[in-house]
């Protein structure tokens, strides 16, 4: 059944139709050509009235109401039409465009059920259910795991749109498989994350792993304090991270700076007062987290499961270095593990990893950031264009796109994208995302909680799809404050109720 026509100017690659009702945007339609059956998406639609063209004022608007009633021919339905390839080859996963473009008045209609299950939900091996296309309620959206493994995956969405309700879902299916999925959680969002197979680790970090640089760092010397930066190098020597008293070690390094009578060393000898006061503030501040005989972290990692790395107790600049470190070591065991696997050194080389590894960085604008250099983005750049020739994935999550380094957002080979309301943000993903036409993108502020467009490497096709909620994900959602409040009171009256009770009662003893 016909559903409209293609009018105007049509190109190989977008077509402008009239139908007969309102389409959808995000609705896939059929377009009849001579080469054989195309496939669109609607990413555009409109609906205008003849008879309100040139109302100026209510008395004219109230009489054009009687007259679009009964004029059947008074409403024109019009859709701008995005072509994706040919039917026939998008069954088998290829997307072909057609070299002419379809000829105006070109019948469309409606896809049938099994011409979108064959493209969306496609039966074999590696792809896994996401949720439902947005207009086509009962058709399963797939997606492709070994895509984001081999490509990598960007998230990007507002706040509270269902960013970590994905990330949840996408590791309960890798979970399934047995796949081993590494989270830096910055939240502490997953945690609690309810799934078979977890493996909850609070991050911590081994100073004597580190160099000058990213103690500096982990110990909060501030940026533009050279000299004290200078004396830190000074005093953490390969003897002080071989030691067995690492931090009594370091803070006698120090000393021995403090009481030199080298004239060139006296000149540092206010800012290394100053390092004595930072090393012996560090050490209270941060037992927790500084610990120089934790052994190798990445040993807490295991392997076919899923490891949620918990950074929320590290400052910024602490997950920072503890992010870049965790990096470096998860590339050089994936290398070391190709490398020993395809034959290719006779140099002995140990690896803990044995299969693909996808690590997810949530808070991806902190740590690969747009406008300044960390540890943490120079590492995750790297993973972005050398991990897939070693089975290292990686997923960053944002709710800035705009702070994100578009460098490596451009290496990113599919995207989630949901509701987006800042421009530059919109403009960052444009820029990030070539298969993401400008209308699509104007779509974005429409979308609801747990709706996404889905382009890129791990779909057969751009699609509109609404993301099913993951039950096992406890935290992360809005705490209702109001809810808090009443149940506080709640408890100040029962705590007011019982002292009274237990002042009567030792009135009556005395």
């Amino acid at each position: 059944m016909n559903t409209g026509f293609v009018i105007g100017e049509s190109k190989p690659t977008f077509v402008t139709a009239i139908t007969s009702r309102p389409l959808s945007v995000g609705e896939y339609i059929k377009i009849d050509s001579d080469e054989g059956e195309i496939l669109g998406l609607v990413e555009k639609s409109s609906v205008s009235s003849a008879a309100f063209a040139d109302v100026k004022n209510f008395d004219e608007a109230f009489e054009s109401t009687e007259i679009a009633e009964i004029n059947k021919r008074d409403k024109t339905y019009t859709a701008h039409i995005g072509i994706l390839g040919f039917l026939e080859n998008l069954r088998k996963g290829q997307s072909i465009i057609p070299s002419v473009p379809p000829i105006p008045g070109t019948p469309i209609s409606q896809p049938t059920k099994e011409d979108l299950e064959a493209i969306f939900s496609p039966q074999k091996e590696g792809w896994v259910k996401i949720g439902n296309l947005l207009r086509e309620k009962s058709i399963e959206a797939k997606i492709n795991l070994d895509k984001i493994v081999a490509r990598h995956l960007g998230i990007l969405a507002m706040t509270g749109m269902g960013k970590s309700n994905l990330v949840s879902l996408i590791t309960k299916q890798i979970g399934k498989l047995k796949g081993t999925v590494i989270i830096f959680d910055y939240h502490n969002d997953y945690t609690t994350l309810n799934i078979p197979r977890i493996n909850v680790i609070d991050a911590k970090i081994n100073p004597r792993l580190l160099d000058a640089d990213q103690l500096s760092e982990v110990l909060e010397i501030r940026d533009g304090a050279n000299v004290q930066q200078r004396v830190l190098r000074m005093a953490f020597t390969k003897q002080v991270k071989e030691s067995k008293e690492f931090w009594k070690k370091l803070e006698t390094e120090v000393e021995f700076i403090v009481n030199s009578e080298d004239k060139k060393i006296k000149e540092i000898r206010t800012s290394a007062y100053r390092v004595q006061d930072i090393i012996e503030e560090a050490q209270r501040r941060f037992e927790d987290i500084l610990d120089p005989d934790m052994g190798d972290p990445i040993s807490f990692i295991k392997e076919g499961r899923t490891n949620i790395l918990n950074i929320s107790e590290l400052s910024e600049k602490q997950a920072n270095v503890a992010l870049a470190f965790y990096l470096q070591q998860l590339l050089k065991d994936r290398k070391d593990a190709s490398i020993v696997k395809h034959g290719r050194s006779k140099r002995e080389r140990n690896y803990k990893f044995d299969s693909p590894i996808f690590v997810i960085i949530e808070e991806a604008h902190v740590f690969i950031p747009k406008d300044h250099d960390t540890s943490a983005k120079y590492w995750a750049a790297k993973i972005a264009r050398e991990g897939r020739k070693f089975g290292l994935g990686l997923g960053i999550v944002s709710q800035r796109p705009r702070s994100v380094d578009l460098n490596v957002l451009s290496q990113l080979g599919s995207f989630a994208i949901m509701k987006i309301i800042q421009e530059d943000d919109q403009r960052q993903i444009a820029a990030a995302t070539e298969s993401t036409s400008r209308e699509l993108i104007a779509q974005l502020t429409s979308l609801n909680v747990g709706d996404a467009v889905l382009v890129g490497q791990w779909t057969n096709l751009p699609s509109l799809v609404h993301v099913e909620e993951v039950k096992e994900k406890i935290m992360g959602a809005d705490q209702s404050a109001v809810n808090a409040w009443a149940n506080a009171e709640k408890m100040n009256e029962i705590a007011v109720e019982s002292t009274q009770g237990l002042v009567k009662k030792d009135l009556l003893l005395d």
